[in-house]
């Protein structure tokens, strides 16, 4: 099997987040177990299987695994698959890539520079809302204080295919500080659906983003993320449903992975249209490594 090592949400090499990618005739045969014995090899946050070149219902079949469970769907495996596709397997410029994930097909439009791919898009599902949470309760998991935690918006479960708990923060101050603590935090996703948690804060490490983003998933063997399109998928949702920006429409740079030296940007387009809330996230590519599995 060929594999590919790329940085997604990257501006340069060895920024953004990590994704290796296997294709060729061999990966249709590797069984769910092996797929992940690979993932656990590999130890990124994901790490996807094209199984076939051949498109199947105007998509490409892709599996997605962290190193303990597979997913539904991610974020910057999408953008990453898309990627290597596109230069690897239909190896010209095309305007979308769809892949067929377990969540349905999800698109990816590619913007070219010269030709080279430059911006990919992702067009998530329409997000859903679930329980609110208690601020307390997400202070004991992140070892913070509830004065810390913004009250004017709520810290909510939702999801545009894999769920997040969205904690709004008020300061970087406290988004650097935030640290899981462990046994509150597994107590605390035995009463949830989503167990991965998004926190986010206005102040910005650059002064070109608008917001600074964590995402901690322990549950999925990953202690910090260091950037989740899915889960910025969610925010998006959630800056649209609660007017965040004191609007019902947003364009947005938000920053990620600085706390864990690997700094990603991910854009984010999101609006109420039709009773729904539109999602886009968007970012670059970058090719690091090729090499073959035997």
């Amino acid at each position: 099997m060929n594999f590919y090592i790329v940085d997604v949400f990257a501006e340069s090499k060895y920024a953004g987040n990590q994704l290796a990618v296997f294709c060729g005739a061999g990966v249709a045969d590797l069984s769910d177990t092996q797929m992940l014995q690979i993932a656990r090899e590999i130890n990124y946050s994901e790490t996807t299987f094209v199984r076939s070149p051949e498109p199947q219902n105007g998509g490409y079949d892709v599996r997605i695994f962290t190193p303990k469970k597979e997913l539904p769907f991610a974020g910057h495996p999408t953008l990453g698959t898309a990627f290597v596709i596109q230069q690897e397997i239909i190896n010209k410029p095309v305007q979308q890539v769809i892949l067929n994930l377990a969540v349905g097909q999800i698109p990816v439009t590619f913007n070219y520079q010269n030709e080279a791919a430059d911006v990919l898009w992702m067009r998530q599902n329409s997000p859903t809302f679930g329980q609110v949470l208690p601020a307390d309760s997400l202070a004991g998991v992140l070892n913070l204080e509830v004065d810390e935690i913004d009250d004017r918006f709520p810290i909510q479960e939702v999801s545009t295919g894999v769920p997040f708990i969205i904690v709004p923060l008020k300061t970087l101050a406290s988004l650097k500080k935030a640290k899981v603590n462990l046994d509150k935090y597994f107590e605390l996703i035995e009463t949830t659906t989503a167990k991965e948690i998004l926190i986010f804060c206005p102040e910005t490490y650059s002064d070109v983003n608008d917001l600074s983003v964590r995402v901690f998933a322990p549950s999925l063997g990953i202690p910090e993320d260091p950037a989740t399109g899915s889960a910025n998928g969610c925010l998006a949702g959630y800056l649209v449903n609660y007017a965040y920006f004191g609007k019902d429409a947003i364009d947005v740079k938000v920053e990620q992975g600085y706390e864990i030296d690997r700094p990603s940007l991910l854009l984010l387009q999101s609006q109420k249209k039709d009773g729904e809330i539109e999602v886009l996230v968007g970012g670059r590519v970058v090719m690091v490594a090729k090499g073959e599995f035997v």
